[in-house]
């Protein structure tokens, strides 16, 4: 099923082509136009650079910091077109899939946009688990 794409009217698009199965927690892809927000690789740590202990902590606090860029940008949630997950110990992740479905949610709704997701030797900052880069289009 393709994607009907009306800017004046939705943000954003998923685009699912027909006969693929569903995803679950993301898209495949998204169209979207607009004003284009970019974040940079946004990790889990408090105003202070305090990590909080745990993988899902972590992401959680990520998540809740690129929902702080989108609102300072005027966007929401629902116009990420893209997320790009950096993580440090891809089993933390999968172990942690129900538990990271719940935090992200509880940030940013029933709204899942393309993603990846990629295991990194380690981040810049030591103590960082997990590193989030975001792309969001509002529609003028």
């Amino acid at each position: 099923m393709n994607a009907m794409f009306e800017p004046a009217s939705r943000p954003t698009a998923v685009l699912q082509p027909s006969g693929w199965p569903t995803p679950r927690g993301y898209a495949n892809g998204m169209a979207a136009s607009g004003r284009l927000v970019v974040t940079g690789g946004v990790v889990g740590w408090d105003e202070r650079e305090r990590f909080p202990e745990g993988f899902v902590a972590q992401v959680h606090q990520a998540l809740r910091n690129i929902r702080a860029i989108l609102t300072e940008a005027g966007a929401e949630p629902h116009h990420l077109v893209r997320l790009t997950w950096y993580v440090t110990d891809m089993d933390a992740y999968l172990d942690a899939r129900r538990d990271l479905g719940g935090v992200y949610r509880d940030v940013f709704g029933q709204h899942f946009p393309a993603m990846a997701l990629v295991q990194v030797v380690r981040l810049v900052e030591p103590p960082a688990l997990v590193e989030i880069e975001a792309t969001a289009v509002i529609s003028e």
